[in-house]
């Protein structure tokens, strides 16, 4: 693969119910040497431990990991947010957890990655939501959308569960009351890893 100059510096991931399998089908056809770190909000249970990140370590050419407070995220990395954290970017890029109340029903939240990550990243980040219920978020992304970022929705049709795509799309569609503004692409799972590459300056060789 041929690398180009980086656009975006991180990307952002929320995914809900069906995501255990999304990542599954996403993160291990990743190669070694994308040059991003990817920060990932999925819903579980408050008492899970670290059994995804380690089960998706080994499933991947990416290192993956629980982030950790002060975490400075690294290229070709996976920083999973810990049960029962909400995980943030810090202004000066490094990762933040907090025991804050849940947002949108959630701790972790992916609305409080998303924004966070804007804030700090700006039009430098990607955000991804992907399948999902409930409408954590969709707050999160149109904040990446107005901050310059690129956004990415997963195809409803081809989500195991449709409604958080759906309220990202809604809100996506909603930012200005003169004018539809949609995510920059809406993706299946199949056509995501090729995407992430593109947008991470890789090419197939």
């Amino acid at each position: 693969m041929k690398q180009h100059r980086l656009r975006y510096r991180a990307v952002v991931l929320g995914v809900s119910m069906g995501g255990v399998d999304a990542l599954k089908r996403v993160l291990p056809l990743l190669p070694a040497a994308f040059p991003l770190p990817l920060l990932v909000v999925i819903h579980v249970s408050p008492g899970s431990g670290d059994g995804l990140a380690r089960l998706l370590d080994t499933l991947c050419q990416l290192r993956v990991k629980e982030a950790d407070e002060g975490d400075l995220p690294q290229a070709g990395t996976v920083y999973m947010a810990p049960a029962n954290y909400h995980l943030l970017v810090e202004r000066d890029g490094s990762l933040g957890l907090s025991t804050d109340p849940p947002v949108s029903f959630a701790r972790p939240s992916v609305d409080v990655l998303f924004e966070s990550a804007a804030a700090c990243h700006g039009k430098a980040l990607v955000g991804v939501v992907l399948t999902g219920a409930g409408a954590d978020g969709a707050a999160g992304i149109a904040r990446v959308a107005r901050l310059g970022g690129y956004t990415v929705v997963q195809d409803p049709a081809d989500a195991q569960m449709d409604l958080m795509p759906r309220a990202a799309l809604a809100r996506l569609c909603h930012l200005s009351p003169s004018a539809q503004i949609g995510p920059n692409a809406i993706a299946t799972l199949e056509q995501l890893p090729l995407l992430l590459q593109r947008l991470a300056g890789l090419e197939e060789a």
